[in-house]
């Protein structure tokens, strides 16, 4: 037994050992409710970015004077951002009680933020859908219990707390002022399944009763990304009975426009209460709204799942998933990317706003009032005209001025080699193998400086490979290995001539050791990473996702391979949400440079996308340029290590001949057993390599003879770009 002394000695010890940090999780919630990035975070304690990833997993820990900084940095954020209350499986109440806890807190039936009237800025956001479920699928399990979504009496347990099976709900909300999470998913019998695993009773039968319904007995929404943000609002995802229920036709007759006609009963039925439609009208992915009273908005949006509301494409099989797995699938996303607002592409060019908003609250010096003012690093609020050579050619910028002096081509490469520079040990190969670069366009974006300010026009500049922008340059005197493809243009032939680039693609050629003498340029003076918490949050939700179905970070290079087989057959939903994931990065990036869509249309007139701010052409043309320019490095230092040259290639997908059908076999791995820096590597992180797929060396060649890319067939099918590449 120790003595009196023996532990005030212990605790006396205790009390002299400086303070702890807080647990790795807890370092990263807080960095990001405070909107900070790890770039950021690093420059304020004067360390590198991977030094901050390390203290955020736990692998290090800062030294003096580094540790008393970040002790405190984290303290000041822990008093403005404490940790959400835990769930009740945890702390011994019933959810039926948090949730009444929740509500005395924020106000019964408080309502999500404002929703305005969708302005000419606001991204286009539905897309055209599939065609339409016949009818519900029955379901795979049990349903839950249904609760009302009402507070209950304090120590009382209602019959019908109990959740989903624990794997089928998603974490559990953070946010107390949203018990039930960021959306459910509303079924014909009224049950509105949520992403923490309950399932609330919807007594709704009209849209306006279930807008009702949802701003004021449900707790539904989330918190904002940004301090300077808006809260998401409220998602209702209706299935196919719960249409029927609420008087919604099976599919949309209007398939140009995507929206019911404004005589439709349940439009009218909206107008009649009161309620608006955005400009979008009641469409796949509908919004509907109150102009804003005081502070609170009042907005609810509806994702209408017969209408196409999920693409299959981007959620493969999730329409077709019972109304539980579905919450979990989005309940996930929302949780790891954004709620929802449409199709993969639209949530792609929301995130970027949500992380970056364009305004923030200021204090007005003269009248002491809180006024909006721009916020520095975002794109702002209104549209920016490129310049002439960053446009479309329907732009009214250059249709209308009779621009003639060409445009950018800032493209993903798709080129096959010439099947005469084939040696005869190539074709004696027996294997073709496909390696594909994980979210090619996501690894680019890390840390990529793109243009914030209008461009400015000069002539004959100085290069300056740090400056965003682009540059008249003439590249045809560059010599490329003829095994391998040009770095300049799409097709990888060799340009002729002068023509518009990127500052990359202009930055490879001096790599490679040639000069560059540019004839003209359009440069950007104010400059910034502005996609870099757009680049932080996804790669967490892709590599998080990817953890989740067993491929981690942490295999060799053979575990890896097999753990990336497997989980082809894993589960259903964490598949889904990772080709989310995926299309949320392609479709994003493509939508910087959205063009018009209306048979309609007329070149010279403005279109929708261009009207906002996230309309930047350049900002894509940065991204697919570094993209290219890496893959092209890549394939270049193989060829240096190795002596292998590429077949083909498909935007981030490379075709090799192989002496096996294992791809280690072909990589250049050191004496140590590690892979060779500046080739391909695999791994489950952006820019690292995964397997494509497997071929005979026979059929790759006949596909080059009849003037086809092996690395589109690859996998199997025929691959096709996506609208980012």
């Amino acid at each position: 037994m120790p003595t009196e002394e023996e532990l005030f000695a212990s605790i006396d010890a205790l009390l002299e050992e400086p303070p702890q940090l807080p647990p790795p999780a807890e370092r990263t919630r807080l960095r990001e409710a405070a909107g900070i990035t790890q770039a950021r975070l690093a420059q304020a304690l004067k360390a590198s970015i991977s030094a901050v990833k390390n203290y955020e997993n736990g692998r290090s820990e800062p030294k003096s004077p580094r540790l008393e900084a970040y002790q405190r940095l984290l303290k000041g954020w822990a008093e403005k951002y404490p940790a959400a209350e835990p769930d009740s499986s945890r702390s011994g109440r019933w959810p039926a009680d948090r949730e009444r806890e929740a509500q005395t807190e924020a106000g019964p039936g408080k309502p999500s933020p404002e929703c305005a009237e969708a302005p000419k800025t606001r991204p286009d956001s539905t897309q055209a859908p599939s065609e339409p479920e016949a009818a519900e699928t029955a379901p795979t399990q049990a349903a839950p219990a249904r609760t009302t979504g009402q507070p209950t009496r304090p120590g009382t347990r209602p019959a019908s707390s109990r959740r989903h099976p624990a794997k089928n709900a998603a974490r559990p909300a953070a946010d107390p002022r949203y018990p039930h999470g960021a959306l459910a998913v509303l079924d014909g019998d009224g049950s509105a399944y949520t992403v923490t695993g309950t399932a609330l009773d919807c007594p709704a039968t009209t849209v306006p009763e279930l807008v009702e319904w949802t701003l004021n007995k449900t707790g539904i929404g989330a918190a904002r990304l940004h301090k300077s943000g808006k809260d998401s609002d409220p998602l209702i995802v209706v299935t196919a009975s719960a249409a029927a229920r609420l008087g919604l036709p099976e599919r949309l007759e209007d398939r140009r426009g995507l929206r019911l006609p404004e005589d439709h009963p349940v439009v009218e039925q909206i107008t009649k209460a009161r309620w608006q439609l955005t400009r979008r009208g009641f469409g796949p992915w509908a919004r509907i709204y109150r102009k804003a009273q005081g502070r609170e908005r009042q907005c609810v949006q509806l994702a209408i799942l017969p209408w196409g509301a999920l693409d299959e494409r981007s959620w493969p099989g999730v329409a077709d998933m019972h109304p539980s797995d579905i919450a979990r699938a989005l309940g996930i996303y929302a949780e790891r990317v954004i709620t929802p607002r449409g199709g993969a592409a639209v949530n792609g060019l929301e995130l970027m706003t949500a992380l970056r908003p364009p305004t923030r609250a200021v204090r007005d010096q003269q009248t002491g009032n809180w006024v909006s003012a721009h916020n520095p690093g975002s794109l702002g609020t209104e549209p920016m005209d490129p310049a002439p050579p960053e446009a479309r050619e329907e732009h009214p910028l250059v249709h209308n001025s009779g621009w003639t002096g060409g445009y950018m081509a800032e493209e993903a490469l798709r080129w096959t080699r010439p099947i005469e520079t084939l040696t005869g040990d190539e074709v004696q190969m027996p294997y073709a193998i496909g390696l594909d670069l994980n979210t090619a366009f996501l690894a680019a974006a890390a840390r990529l400086v793109v243009g914030l300010s209008a461009p400015d026009h000069f002539h004959t500049p100085a290069f300056n490979p740090k400056i965003p922008g682009t540059w008249l340059v003439d590249l045809s005197h560059v010599e490329i290995d003829p095994r391998l493809p040009s770095p300049f243009t799409q097709t990888g032939e060799r340009p002729t001539g002068p023509a518009w680039y990127q500052t990359h693609t202009v930055a490879y050629a001096q790599e490679l050791g040639y000069n560059v003498a540019p004839i003209e340029a359009y440069l950007r003076r104010e400059t910034g990473a502005y996609l870099d918490p757009w680049h932080d949050r996804l790669k967490t939700a892709y590599v998080d996702t990817l953890a989740d179905l067993g491929v981690t970070k942490d295999l060799t290079d053979a575990q890896f391979l097999q753990a990336m087989e497997q989980r082809k057959n894993g589960d259903p939903v964490l598949n889904a949400v990772l080709a989310a994931v995926k299309g949320t990065i392609k479709g994003g990036i493509g939508k910087l440079n959205e063009g018009p869509h209306h048979d309609s249309y007329r070149d010279g007139e403005p279109w929708p996308a261009m009207m906002r701010p996230t309309w930047r052409p350049d900002i894509r043309a940065a991204v697919i340029a570094k993209a290219r320019v890496n893959m092209h490095r890549k394939m270049r230092n193989m060829a240096t290590m190795t002596g292998r040259y590429p077949l083909a290639v498909l935007s981030d997908c490379v075709v090799y001949p192989a002496p096996t059908d294992h791809p280690m076999d072909m990589l250049p791995y050191a004496e140590s057993g590690k892979i060779q820096p500046g080739a391909f590597r695999l791994g489950p992180t952006p820019g690292l390599a995964k397997l494509e797929g497997v071929q005979s060396m026979a059929w790759a060649v006949d596909l080059i003879e009849q003037g086809m890319n092996p690395a589109s067939h690859i996998k199997g099918g025929n691959a096709v770009l996506d609208d980012g590449e």
